[in-house]
């Protein structure tokens, strides 16, 4: 059985997606992140790991890495119930992930698809975007075209909202 780094590299690969991969000491914050100094680090996205407040929808919000997430407008537009954060545990059970690792790239160990992926469409217009490997001491840069194709290769819904 693959390791979920391992995961992210086979799909990448099986879907011929060229990548950069830059490694980096760990980080937990887009502050943290926005202290080194390495290429690409400007492209690094925001992610935050969301539950309605029933715990029956999970929700993975990509967004950039300036932007801040109004949850009660992103609610509206998905729509949802209420949102919050999920649970560490919550992110361990569904995505595989530990907490500063939330990465998009965590649906490939969401084996039931229960994960809906929402990104922000202003990412889209960037040529390259920069997210974690299902590890928070790299940074992956690919085109977000690209994530967009693992998103739907992998099956989880995905949901295209302006925040």
């Amino acid at each position: 059985m693959s390791t979920p780094q391992q995961l992210v590299e086979e799909t990448l690969s099986r879907l011929q997606i060229p990548y950069t991969l830059v490694e980096h000491p760990a980080v937990y914050t887009m502050e943290e992140i926005q202290r080194l100094s390495f290429p690409g680090r400007e492209k690094a996205v925001k992610n935050l790991f969301l539950r309605d407040d029933k715990k029956r929808n999970y929700y993975l919000v990509v967004l950039p890495g300036q932007k801040t997430a109004d949850l009660k407008r992103l609610q509206e537009q998905i729509p949802s119930r209420k949102l919050s954060f999920a649970s560490e545990a919550d992110l361990a059970a569904r995505l595989g992930l530990l907490k500063g690792s939330v990465t998009p790239l965590g649906i490939l160990n969401d084996r039931e698809h229960t994960v809906q992926v929402v990104l922000d469409r202003q990412l889209l217009e960037e040529t390259e975007i920069g997210i974690h490997p299902n590890r928070n001491d790299a940074t992956l840069l690919l085109a977000p075209g690209d994530l967009v194709r693992v998103i739907r290769d992998q099956g989880n819904p995905l949901v295209l909202v302006d925040l």
